[in-house]
């Protein structure tokens, strides 16, 4: 009943925030909220809501979940301690740094593999080692702290954002998230990586983690801060850009054309955000200063 009521009262607030709010013209909005499942988006200098679309929809978060994972690692105080790598942290798939058993390496190298490059065998020894041994005990860690900053319609099964069992987030849930995460400043930094090279302890074996935030080589202003991909949550982003007195942030969820539609909403809340345009995208549309808009947006590419 209680959490009955306080999702009424969330969605009658997000209504309104984003009724008044003067961004995108609703020529615009239309057009993205049709290519994605969920968004939010929100001015955090302002803290006032650009637009969304079925924020609260339960949906797989992917590796999104990740942020999390993350910002456990940063907060147990433990970055410079050494892991070794087990058989059950590298009995993962698909997105692999290629960590071997036995190689041993600083938590705090794990952590950037796991944001910059979304290494799953990263995030499971994340997972394995602050759980100290038990990767569930990690999980279980992972649940509490989504409670405690208010991600009441979350569950985690797991720290690197596979479709296992009822592993679940929203877009409005992602973005308590992300607003908490980059709170941290050492977050802020790896969200922002294009690269993290390091290397084996003991083996001395190199590593490069790149990133798959197209925005980090294309966009000035982008920070980051996660991509994410399931064959079941579609393709997902958690974006931000900062100009000025701007700093938005912008969650999507199965967004089939999230690379275009991120620079759209850029574009029209920060238009000298992004890049000139390319000569694909003449057919956008500036906004309208005087245009009142609800949520939305759309899907990956």
């Amino acid at each position: 009943m209680k959490q009955s009521f306080f999702t009424f009262i969330l969605t009658f607030i997000l209504f309104l925030t984003s009724a008044s709010a003067n961004y995108l013209d609703k020529e615009t909005a239309d057009r993205i909220r049709k290519n994605v499942d969920s968004i939010i988006a929100k001015d955090l200098s302002t803290k006032q809501l650009i637009f969304a679309k079925d924020e609260q929809k339960t949906i797989q978060p992917a590796s999104l979940t990740k942020i999390m994972t993350a910002t456990l690692a940063l907060e147990s105080g433990r970055m410079n301690d050494i892991v070794t790598i087990t058989k059950e942290m590298v009995r993962v798939e698909p997105t692999k740094a290629n960590l071997r058993v036995g190689e041993k390496f600083y938590l705090r190298d794990l952590v950037k593999a796991a944001m910059v490059m979304s290494a799953n065998d990263a995030a499971m020894a994340i997972g394995v080692y602050l759980g100290d041994g038990n990767v569930d005990s990690f999980v279980h860690k992972m649940n509490q702290k989504a409670l405690k900053i208010g991600m009441i319609n979350t569950h985690f099964t797991n720290p690197c954002g596979f479709d296992i069992g009822d592993h679940y987030s929203t877009a409005v849930d992602l973005l308590k998230l992300s607003e908490y995460a980059i709170k941290n400043s050492a977050f802020n930094e790896m969200a922002k990586l294009k690269r993290h090279d390091f290397r084996s302890l003991n083996t001395r074996r190199a590593y490069a983690a790149y990133t798959h935030n197209r925005l980090l080589a294309n966009y000035k202003y982008a920070v980051g801060i996660k991509t994410g991909f399931t064959q079941k949550a579609g393709p997902c982003l958690i974006a931000r850009a900062k100009k000025d007195n701007k700093d938005i942030l912008v969650v999507m969820l199965n967004s089939e054309h999230r690379w275009k539609d991120i620079r759209v909403i850029f574009e029209d809340v920060m238009p000298e955000v992004t890049e000139t345009k390319t000569k694909a995208e003449p057919q956008i549309v500036k906004p309208s200063k005087h245009a009142h808009t609800r949520k939305k947006i759309h899907k990956i590419a």
